[in-house]
């Protein structure tokens, strides 16, 4: 299980997906701060190296969609990334808007951050190592949560940085093995974070009773997040955390 202070009492606790990402441009400093002004507990956010090896925020392989240049992170350098417009393509009032550095996060952002650790290959270029060490620079032990998809990366992670709470992402396109949650304690896991249609409520009674926190993604559903906090889900990452907060009446 997660350590106490990832959990609300009469509710679940609600992560801004990429930031208050329905409202504003996704994984910038903007959606950040806009989820902590509507009442979310923490952010989720991507992190991935450029190709001159920051660490950067970013979801996608490719600079296209949300910053409008066609060119791969892992082969564009911090000098160009940083000169582009993250905000634009989310209307006038994001413009302007760049790609956060992990660093400036963490600086930023005081409160609890689910770091997703971005890597499809077996090789994550040091990611892992530097993302590790810039949690430790900043002092954000104590409210950072690392998740990924990849395996390697949260055995790395659990290798590097036992003490910082690990959760294995999956979804309903992977393999069984994978999408069962039957890694996790080769993994160190303290926290599973399924696709939502995954965690039926005999799954997430399953996990809870293995002693797995359980956090859904992503759910911008009120009922459906009701629905899952009934059956042991303790944290929703949802796009549009105002919404999930008046949902359950704001309290905590």
């Amino acid at each position: 299980m997660l350590p106490a202070h990832f959990a609300r009492s009469g509710r679940p606790l609600i992560w801004g997906h990429r930031g208050a990402s329905f409202d504003a441009p996704e994984n910038t400093l903007a959606a950040f701060e806009l989820a902590r002004e509507q009442g979310a507990d923490g952010v989720e956010l991507d992190a991935q190296r450029c190709a001159s090896g920051e660490v950067v925020v970013l979801h996608d392989d490719s600079l296209a969609r949300t910053a409008g240049f066609a060119g791969l992170i892992v082969e564009t350098p911090w000098s160009v990334v940083r000169t582009l417009d993250a905000g634009a393509w989310k209307g006038d009032r994001f413009r302007g808007e760049r790609v956060p550095l992990l660093a400036e996060v963490f600086e930023a952002f005081g409160h609890l951050v689910n770091v997703e650790l971005k890597c499809d290959a077996a090789d994550d270029r040091g990611l892992t190592a530097e993302v590790v060490r810039m949690i430790r620079a900043a002092g954000a032990g104590e409210r950072v949560l690392l998740s990924s998809f990849n395996p390697l990366c949260l055995l790395r992670a659990r290798a590097l940085a036992p003490g910082i709470p690990r959760a294995m992402l999956f979804e309903r396109e992977q393999r069984w093995v994978l999408r069962s949650g039957l890694a996790a304690p080769l993994l160190g896991a303290a926290a599973l974070h399924p696709e939502h249609v995954l965690a039926t409520p005999e799954r997430v009674g399953r996990w809870r009773r293995r002693g797995y926190s359980v956090g859904c993604w992503t759910v911008d559903d009120p009922q459906a997040a009701a629905g899952l906090f009934r059956s042991g889900v303790s944290g929703i990452i949802t796009n549009r955390p105002g919404m999930m907060r008046t949902a359950f009446g704001g309290q905590g």
